[in-house]
């Protein structure tokens, strides 16, 4: 039986890379899903890619820095499909600078979209999840607990995240899981952009790979399976948890 068969699910970020895999693999696991972004071209693209494979999907676009465009967010999925079962907050973005390089704009907009859009996320549809339980599923970083060059609002903003998730766990428990998975490098856009923050930008993807013990990067269905676990019944029994898939980047330092 389909892991998340009648759920419905709203994804923000889903137009490209992990938040495509997870909207594509959660219809293929049964659920109606919300696709969020902010282009719309790209989005209708994803939405017609899941309803060829018999898949459910709207487009939602909003700009998830803000509160009203979570609301609704929210508020399109509930009247197209029902109350959410499912909340995955995966939009994020670099601001690349150390603390004297990036510029206040920069640090703002890293801080609007990596947390603060966590936050719009949930008080728009934890409300939404209160009576009928549900999962929610954040997309951070292992930047949360390890230093990257030139990458201050990033780790910043994800360390914040880590922290988010563990308290909003306490408050919304019985009823509300909310787990965190911290990627390491995974074969995305905003992945390959990092490597200009680093001394050596000409190579470090490069040589990515061979510093990781399992020997590869990882790809956005790596976590989307991760993701999948966290919000089906699978997972009924975890809550406030930090799942890392990194390849083994975090235990080899």
């Amino acid at each position: 039986m389909a892991k998340l068969n009648g759920k419905i699910a709203i994804v923000t970020g889903a137009t490209r890379g992990i938040g495509r895999a997870i909207v594509e693999l959660f219809a293929s696991e049964g659920a109606r899903v919300i696709v969020n972004g902010r282009n719309r071209a790209s989005g209708e693209d994803v939405v017609q890619s899941i309803k060829k494979t018999g898949g459910e999907a709207l487009f939602v676009p909003a700009d998830i820095r803000y509160h009203d465009d979570n609301i609704r967010l929210v508020e399109k999925a509930v009247d197209a499909f029902g109350k959410p079962d499912i909340l995955v907050s995966n939009a994020g973005m670099l601001g690349l600078g150390s603390i004297t390089e990036v510029s206040p704009e920069t640090w703002q907009r890293t801080l609007d979209t990596n947390l603060n859009a966590l936050f719009h996320l949930l008080r728009a549809g934890l409300p939404h999840m209160e009576d009928q339980g549900g999962s929610v599923v954040v997309t951070g970083s292992i930047a949360a607990h390890k230093g990257f060059p030139n990458h201050a609002a990033y780790c910043a903003s994800k360390g914040a995240v880590h922290s988010l998730v563990k308290q909003v766990a306490v408050d919304y428990a019985p009823k509300i899981r909310i787990n965190l998975i911290q990627p390491g490098p995974v074969e995305t856009e905003l992945y390959k952009s990092s490597a200009v923050a680093f001394p050596n930008p000409d190579t470090i993807l490069d040589e990515v790979p061979g510093s990781l013990p399992l020997g590869r990067t990882g790809t956005p269905l790596d976590i989307a399976k991760t993701a999948l676990f966290l919000a089906c019944d699978d997972s009924s029994w975890i809550t406030g948890s930090v799942l890392t898939v990194d390849g083994g980047a975090s235990a080899a330092g």
